[in-house]
């Protein structure tokens, strides 16, 4: 069995960060309700494949460091790194506040696109193409041409 390589400090921190803040243990909790298998992923990652619930839609999303993938998204290099961008949005937020600024996000560009990750800072700073997002033009304030 090949060891598996040490963590940078900085991802370290983070795991042990969004595991103390009870975001990846509620993942976690979330990942084994919805009958997911789990397994070790890159940068202090933990991968729950087969998520098949309703809520949230979308391919993949993070709970701490816990992404839950539905079972036809494949997890890329790119989707990846922009869960591990939440991944440490959630431990900046000190864990459980990210959900409720993540929404207030979300809902912030659905009513000035349409799309509630366009102008959703969190899913932004991602990586809107990492995360399979397609940006959408906002609809107010509209310019006069």
């Amino acid at each position: 069995m090949t060891p598996v390589p040490a963590l940078p400090a900085r991802l370290r921190l983070r795991q042990l960060w969004n595991a103390a803040n009870l975001t990846t243990p509620l993942g976690l909790v979330l990942a084994l309700s919805a009958g997911c298998r789990v397994r070790r992923g890159p940068e202090g990652l933990l991968l729950a494949f087969g998520y098949r619930w309703g809520f949230p839609d979308g391919g993949a999303f993070t709970v701490g460091s816990m992404v839950l993938l539905r079972p036809h998204t494949a997890p890329t290099a790119r989707l990846l790194a922009h869960e591990s961008r939440h991944a440490t949005q959630y431990a900046w937020c000190l864990g459980l506040p990210f959900l409720a600024l993540y929404f207030a996000a979300a809902g912030w560009s659905l009513l000035r696109t349409g799309d509630p990750a366009s102008r959703n800072a969190f899913e932004r700073h991602a990586g809107l193409a990492d995360g399979g997002y397609r940006e959408r033009p906002p609809r107010w304030p509209r310019r006069s041409v």
